[in-house]
């Protein structure tokens, strides 16, 4: 595999999978410290949602959750 096409590949899997933990409820400090970002800023790429996790996020947050505890 071309040293280009390589890199590209571990950078691709490298993004899915702080996509993926952003979008599993790891915590910022957690994703900076895996990403080696030092700003929070830069964790926006990583942390787009998809419709399920939005909507799983309202289901257990939202008003109708806080009245079943």
């Amino acid at each position: 595999m071309p040293d280009l096409l390589r890199r590209t590949a571990l950078h691709r899997l490298r993004h899915s999978a702080l996509a993926h933990d952003a979008e599993g409820g790891t915590s910022t400090p957690m994703l900076l410290a895996r990403s080696r970002h030092a700003c929070v800023r830069s964790l926006e790429r990583y942390a787009r949602p998809g419709v399920d996790a939005v909507a799983q996020h309202v289901a257990e947050r939202g008003p109708a959750a806080r009245h079943r505890r």
